[in-house]
């Protein structure tokens, strides 16, 4: 497990302490996990329905929650998006969710002209962006769509590459030298070491949504707060163990914002990353 993901479990724990519940004394957690591989999750929904979970808790992408949504409609189910919670089918509306889903939308498809933006402000002579995407991520189409328009709006050439597996990346990143992409964007996707492997290996600079992808040798990060969004999902899972009901718990949105910066992959790629992106990181890693 790295240690985002362990930030994040600890942030939910808190939040789910806050509500008088404490794990290994009056709640019990049990853990799935699909290990980047979409397909494993609806037999790991299946499981945990079978358990009789009271409440089930999706991380990552939509595709969790799907599976979830589609293996019961009367457990409760926490999630937190990246896509329009409404339009994705999970809630009715964001103030009155409706059924037995809410959560965070975490807007990570609306952000994606601002992580271009960063990526250009870097890599100011860029002409030619990959963007990579999971294609079985049920957010992708929306991200791509964003990405599209801002690359029009940049005069810069977007290109969509799609791996599904380890080893789909290694061709995603043969193609992506093939089109002597200046820089690469990420949607959601998993398998993010190795992506920062190749990047840097590559030369080229990438931005992801994920706060651990600078960690793992990325060279930029921006998004909501991952920690904020579980410390939400901790409270309403007490609230909901408390007996209060998903379809009246309204759908929240993030309201801080980090941006990541790894100067020493900046270093090794040759990049001067200029005072005005250190002066608004949220943390620069040295």
């Amino acid at each position: 497990m790295n240690a985002q993901i362990e930030l994040e479990q600890a942030a939910f724990r808190q939040g789910l302490s806050e509500t008088g519940f404490v794990e290994g004394q009056n709640v019990t957690i049990e853990y799935r996990r699909g290990e980047g591989h979409l397909d494993r999750l609806p037999a790991l929904a299946a499981d945990l329905v079978a358990r009789k979970v009271d409440v089930i808790v999706t991380q990552g992408g939509d595709t969790a929650t799907s599976a979830a949504q589609h293996a019961t409609s009367t457990i409760p189910i926490l999630f937190h998006t990246n896509n329009d919670p409404v339009a994705a089918g999970f809630v009715a509306s964001l103030a009155r969710p409706g059924g037995n889903l809410t959560g965070v939308s975490l807007m990570q498809a609306e952000l994606m002209p601002k992580r271009l933006e960063l990526l250009l402000e870097v890599v100011p002579q860029a002409r030619v962006i990959a963007l990579l995407v999971n294609p079985d991520e049920l957010s992708n189409e929306r991200v791509i769509a964003h990405a599209q328009e801002a690359a029009r709006a940049k005069q810069v050439d977007l290109h969509i590459l799609k791996p599904r597996t380890e080893s789909e990346i290694d061709g995603a990143f043969a193609t992506l030298v093939e089109l002597r992409a200046d820089g690469l964007v990420l949607g959601q996707t998993g398998f993010r070491p190795q992506i920062a492997a190749l990047a840097l290996r590559h030369s080229v600079p990438a931005i992801a949504p994920q706060r651990d992808f600078p960690d793992v040798g990325g060279l930029l990060s921006y998004g909501p707060s991952g920690t904020a969004a579980y410390h939400l999902k901790g409270i309403y899972t007490g609230r909901i163990l408390k007996g209060e009901k998903p379809s009246d718990l309204p759908v929240q949105q993030p309201t801080t914002f980090e941006l990541v910066v790894n100067l020493r992959t900046a270093a090794a790629l040759g990049l001067k990353v200029s005072p005005s992106i250190l002066a608004r990181a949220t943390e620069v890693i040295e």
